[in-house]
């Protein structure tokens, strides 16, 4: 195992959501790269050499114990994944992320491919100025100054100018955003297996929906018309009991809270199976409940084609889903679709799983979380 080294960076976007863009390289880095231990403020400066929008730029100091070589390989990868396209010419371009060396260590690099420290950087403020906000005192290894005078003697005079994002150095520091994670489904989908491993990977408060205990849910499934509605109002009060306390009640020792239910589940569910009269009423105790309780930061909805839910009932085993058809599955879906189509305040969040596997496919769960990330990062200010 090599040597650890503390490495700066710089990083900047001027193509697409450019703060979406700055936090997750920021997330991939972590996650690839090494801890990322310090992260500047987020400046905004004209392009500089070409023509092209704004520029959102930051630095980061970086723990790693890659080379400078391997390290620029790494960096070069994750630009290529994150979208940019790099071109043959010496030109400038806009570009979704940009990432480069400032200092590695007090190491000293020359070579075809790799210059450290970064021979720019002294004429670039967008570069020395967030720098200065983390490494103010850090010595360039061949000018022998610290970043406050490179910052004072650089002729640079472009316009920059701090701005209000945050950068999160790491997925759990961003998760940590969130107070509320709601994740839905439909019967079979795996929102409570995703649930438990949201919480168990981000140290967040699960709450779990009691079905089980339910008596009605047996009868129900073997005469649906006579036992809708006591399944519906019993299903409601414990929910809404459940939910209220559970979500009221702060854990100072975890992060945040994630459910594998949201309580609108109630309305679309009873919408399916009560009669018209039988609906009307039921829509109205809902509604004074629904008023009371906490809705999700982001709601997610697990989407799974109805072959493969009626595949996985089968696969759990509980023998009163076994006659669950799947006309109703369809209808459950159709429910959720026009929840999350009629309340665009939600912050809803539709994952078709396809043919995902995030219980055996570890690549598959961090395309799932991933796609939450993405989501999160575009509601932070």
């Amino acid at each position: 195992m090599g040597k650890t080294n503390i490495v700066y960076l710089s990083l900047g976007s001027n193509l697409g959501n450019r703060y979406l863009n700055l936090q997750k390289a920021i997330v991939q880095l972590e996650l690839r790269v090494g801890l990322v231990v310090q992260v500047s403020h987020v400046y905004e400066n004209p392009a500089m050499g070409f023509e092209g929008d704004n520029f959102l730029n930051a630095c980061l100091a970086i723990e790693t114990q890659s080379s400078p070589k391997a390290l620029l390989e790494q960096l070069l990868q994750l630009e290529k994944d994150l979208g940019r396209i790099q071109r043959n010419d010496a030109g400038y371009t806009s570009r979704p992320i940009d990432i480069d060396i400032i200092y590695f260590g007090n190491k000293i690099v020359k070579s075809a491919e790799l210059n450290i420290p970064h021979p720019a950087m002294t004429q670039r403020k967008f570069v020395l100025k967030p720098l200065a906000d983390i490494a103010p005192q850090v010595y360039h290894p061949i000018l022998k100054k610290d970043t406050r005078n490179l910052l004072q003697e650089s002729k640079d005079e472009s316009y920059l100018q701090k701005t209000d994002h945050t950068l999160y150095k790491s997925r759990n520091s961003l998760f940590s955003q969130l107070q509320f994670l709601s994740i839905e489904g439909n019967i079979g989908s795996g929102k409570t297996t995703l649930a438990h491993k949201i919480a168990s990977e981000f140290n967040a408060k699960l709450v779990l929906e009691r079905f089980a205990d339910n008596p009605f849910l047996p009868k129900f499934y073997e005469d649906p018309s006579r036992f809708a509605f006591p399944l519906e109002m019993s299903f409601l009060a414990d929910r809404y009991q459940q939910f209220t306390d559970d979500t009221s009640q702060f854990d100072l020792f975890k992060k945040f809270m994630v459910s594998d239910y949201d309580i609108f589940k109630s309305l679309i569910f009873a919408k399916i199976t009560l009669q018209k009269d039988e609906f009307g009423l039921y829509r109205k105790m809902f509604n004074f409940m629904y008023k009371e309780v906490k809705k999700p930061d982001i709601y997610v909805y697990l989407y799974q084609k109805t072959d493969r839910l009626l595949e996985n009932i089968k696969k759990r085993g509980r023998d009163y889903e076994q006659n669950i058809e799947a006309s109703y599955l369809e209808k459950i879906n159709r429910g959720y679709m026009d929840f999350m189509k009629s309340h665009p305040q939600q912050n809803s969040l539709l994952v078709d799983l396809g043919d995902l596997d995030f219980v055996a496919d570890t690549s598959h769960y961090e395309q799932i979380i991933d796609t939450i990330e993405t989501k999160l990062i575009t509601l932070l200010p």
